[in-house]
């Protein structure tokens, strides 16, 4: 075992940690299973199929936007959104990483 709990947290790992927060959420999951692959779908969309208000849907969209899950383009009115898979990817590939090196 390490002694040294009170390190600091790589820049790395702090960016994974909002990832982790963001995807700990049930509506946050729900609202990336609606997401065919390569799809880009806006807050409108999402609020119709939802039992969530477009408030709290945009909310939502905010956190997942923020912790770089979603990455997202403003085209005229609305706010387009896709999964981000290069900042997934990187951030399960980082965790596996750490396990497959820790075991």
């Amino acid at each position: 075992m390490k002694s040294d709990y009170s390190q600091s947290i790589p820049a790395a790992w702090q960016a994974m940690s909002k990832i982790f927060v963001a995807l700990g959420d049930e509506h946050r999951q729900r609202i990336l299973l609606l997401f065919e692959p390569g799809e880009r779908i806006n807050v409108g969309q999402i609020a119709e199929v939802s039992t969530l208000a477009r408030s709290t849907v945009s909310h939502h969209l905010k956190i997942l936007h923020e912790s770089g899950v979603l990455a997202s383009e403003k085209i005229g009115k609305e706010v387009w959104f896709w999964i981000n898979r290069e900042a997934l990817s990187e951030t399960f590939g980082n965790v596996l990483d750490y396990v497959r090196d820790n075991t």
